[in-house]
């Protein structure tokens, strides 16, 4: 089957962790893929040499999405986690129905809920709710978790000091690769039919503290290796030290907090890799041996050593961000009685269960509905021609009900 008579699909953050992987899985299958990138730089050009159609442009801007979706079937979302976020989804969502896009996969948040202490969750949480009103278009929403690429921010510090430094308490997760994410992604898009109005959850294949995390790197990196529990203060002097953006260190302080209650440790590891994703997922060994082998970091050297004592100097004398004065600058708004995730009784019911956002899960079966009319019409139309690319039917829609917390 050739790529012209397959969907074109289009890939918003196609420069990104995840965004890059699914474009590249996308052109691998054959499919022909807009890639929805902010500017030109290596990544876009290595995405362009792999042969997808190249959009510079902003989620911001109506008339950049209108264009990028011209020929489009199916469409990847991730929005950038920046103010503009839930904005940038609206914009989305609008340009989707315009463009009547047959189905859309959008990559939010696990910790979704309305009222989480974290804005971009809460706007999170909103873009899943206004993306399950769509009217004229499918959905499937990928919540995912805690991705394994987090802890490689550290990977320099681990190979060279020996320490894995961060602020994890005695919580545990099962990380996932951007890999499995877009495998994940894929399996939606190429076959989206059994898989519209759902919520999977990707996760790694086991659930482990950080001090196991800690045994896997001396494992890959043939050196002793200690977990180092940082204090608050000292973790967010280490955001800010590796020029991590203000909005980005006020709102991963929460999914820290989070962490450590246990809220990713809720209802992880499940098959949505396996069964959706159509291979096993990979464990953090895999992983971390990937990683290591493309980071310079990670050979043993003095002149490297040196440079991973100097970066642990600069987090000792880099000022902790004043996130209070930086929220009041922006006016973000601030609830009254904010809930950690596994704090809040109905995400609790709906996260906190064996397999949660599974593929046997029962939120997902307690949220289908009837197809709309649009999915009746996909279905008569694979079923009365030949239609490359729509393998297994027509897309069955459903959505979550108005009254119907997703949270």
């Amino acid at each position: 089957m050739n790529s012209s008579s397959k969907p074109r699909i289009l890939v918003t953050a196609a420069a990104g962790k995840t965004g890059t992987a699914v474009t590249q899985q996308l052109l691998e299958k054959g499919y022909p893929v807009n890639a929805f990138v902010r500017r030109h730089d290596h990544r876009s050009e290595a995405l362009s040499n792999a042969g997808a159609s190249i959009f510079v442009g902003d989620l911001v801007e109506p008339d950049d999405l209108r264009q990028a979706m011209r020929g489009v079937q199916r469409a990847y979302f991730l929005a950038p986690w920046t103010p503009t976020q839930l904005h940038g989804a609206m914009n989305f969502a609008v340009a989707a129905e315009d463009a009547q896009l047959e189905v859309v996969v959008a990559l939010t948040q696990w910790l979704a809920h309305p009222n989480h202490p974290s804005v971009a969750t809460r706007k999170s949480y909103l873009t899943d709710r206004i993306f399950s009103g769509m009217a004229k278009v499918d959905t499937v929403t990928v919540n995912t978790g805690w991705f394994a690429d987090n802890y490689m921010e550290v990977l320099g510090t681990v190979a060279q000091l020996g320490i894995f430094p961060f602020r994890l308490g005695e919580g545990k997760t099962a990380p996932v690769s951007n890999e499995d994410i877009a495998r994940v992604a894929v399996g939606a898009l190429v076959d989206p039919a059994p898989h519209v109005g759902k919520y999977y959850r990707p996760t790694g294949p086991e659930l482990l503290d950080p001090h196991q995390l800690a045994a896997i790197y001396a494992k890959v990196l043939g050196r002793p290796v200690k977990y180092q529990e940082l204090s608050e203060k000292m973790f967010l002097k280490a955001l800010k030290s590796m020029g991590m953006a203000p909005y980005l260190v006020a709102n991963l302080r929460h999914y820290i907090e989070d962490y450590r209650r246990g809220s990713f440790e809720a209802g992880a590891p499940n098959d949505v890799v396996l069964e959706v994703g159509g291979s096993k997922p990979e464990d953090f060994e895999t992983i971390t041996r990937r990683y290591v082998a493309a980071n310079p970091m990670s050979r043993p050297s003095v002149a490297n050593k040196l440079r991973a004592v100097a970066e642990f100097m600069k987090i000792l004398l880099t000022p902790a961000p004043d996130l209070a004065a930086y929220e009041r600058a922006l006016n973000l708004p601030i609830l009254r009685a904010p809930e950690y995730s596994v704090d809040n009784q109905a995400w609790r019911e709906t996260h906190a269960v064996t397999g949660a956002f599974g593929t046997t899960s029962a939120f997902n079966d307690g949220h289908l509905r009837i197809p709309s009319q649009n999915s009746r019409d996909l279905v008569l139309r694979d079923r009365t021609r030949s239609v490359p690319g729509k393998e297994g039917g027509g897309i069955q829609n459903s959505t979550i009900p108005s009254t119907i917390s997703i949270a």
